[in-house]
């Protein structure tokens, strides 16, 4: 506490002790205001991490060419790096597209986007059984197409019967690749079938590109490149 200087009238030391008072006060309000606001610029730069960690998940694209497909090899190993590549394309896309735009059609005489979606589950699901991973117990496929147009549910059983073709292409053995078998009236191999499983898929997967665009929604992959090719260049090193 202050102390009144010689001679000063009481009303002095009354002036010292509200000016001392008044500066412990802004003091203390100062350091509580840096403390809160240190706590805020850590906060935010906390959700900022993770928002573009989760941005940078979702948009990393699956590389199995670079990767590998471990555990398989051969042709079975390049047909699972086209369908890995394909299934992250309709995931992404798939999620792209708004839960309203699930039931649009460009005509009444062709498929839905959900349809499209659920249409390439079906094939999953159906095509692998003929080189020996059946569907799941009790699944009907015939009914799966249009089993639903909620955006969730689509894409959790795009997911399921991706995981369902990985396995199946996995779990067959390369001896049965020549095996013969009937097929639309004449015959192919399983070798051929699983050609035809990656062809049949890069069509709808095509499909789903021109609807999106129809509807104003840019493939994620192709915004990706377009945010690649729009970073200016870091400028050379300089000579020393």
């Amino acid at each position: 506490m202050p102390q009144c200087l010689p001679g000063a009238e009481p009303k002095v030391l009354v002036v010292f002790e509200t000016w001392d008072s008044t500066l412990h006060e802004r003091a203390a309000r100062a350091y509580i205001e840096t403390k809160e606001n240190t706590m805020k610029r850590v906060r935010i730069a906390l959700a900022l991490l993770i928002v573009t960690a989760a941005s940078a998940n979702l948009a990393a694209q699956v590389n199995p060419y670079k990767d590998g497909t471990p555990g398989v090899t051969g042709y079975r190993s390049e047909v699972l790096a086209e369908v890995m590549v394909q299934e992250d394309k309709f995931m992404r896309l798939a999620d792209a597209i708004p839960a309203e735009k699930y039931t649009w059609r460009p005509s009444a005489d062709v498929r839905s986007f959900a349809e499209v979606f659920l249409h390439v589950c079906a094939a999953n699901y159906n095509l692998y059984k003929l080189v020996g991973t059946p569907p799941p117990a009790g699944m009907d496929i015939r009914t799966l197409e249009k089993s639903s147009s909620d955006k969730a549910k689509v894409m959790a059983t795009l997911k399921d019967s991706f995981a369902h073709a990985r396995k199946a292409i996995t779990a067959m053995p390369d001896a049965d690749l020549e095996k013969s078998l009937d097929w639309f009236g004449g015959k192919n191999t399983e070798r051929g079938i699983l050609l035809f499983i990656v062809r049949h898929a890069a069509e709808h997967l095509g499909q789903s590109i021109a609807y999106a665009r129809f509807i104003g929604v840019v493939p994620p992959w192709t915004e990706d490149a377009q945010k690649a090719q729009a970073k200016p260049e870091p400028p050379p090193p300089q000579k020393k």
